[in-house]
């Protein structure tokens, strides 16, 4: 593995922890991340509206969601833009896999 993707793979961890519930009712969860992380810093306002949608339907699943979150989005903020875009791909190559 190269040293660019370990930061990409890492976060890609993160959000297997809360990815499912946060995503949970999406027609398409990959296009949900993808609008977090299209750009250069990550969306959190896009991602505390999904945090928000979360909490109304399950107050307590979206507890621990919310520091994680804000944890992805500060690594993400962080990643160099090579990384960021490596991101992208790993949301992709998933989403053409048939990941759920």
């Amino acid at each position: 593995m190269s040293p660019m993707s370990l930061p990409a793979r890492q976060l890609a961890q993160g959000v297997r922890c809360c990815g499912p519930a946060l995503l949970a009712g999406s027609d398409d969860p990959h296009a949900e991340l993808l609008a977090m992380v299209w750009g250069p810093r990550f969306d959190r306002e896009h991602a505390l509206g999904l945090w928000a949608r979360l909490s109304q339907r399950q107050p307590q699943a979206a507890l621990p969601v919310l520091p994680l979150l804000l944890s992805a989005a500060d690594r993400y903020d962080a990643l160099a833009a090579p990384a960021q875009h490596q991101v992208r791909r790993l949301i992709l190559r998933h989403r053409r896999a048939g990941g759920a």
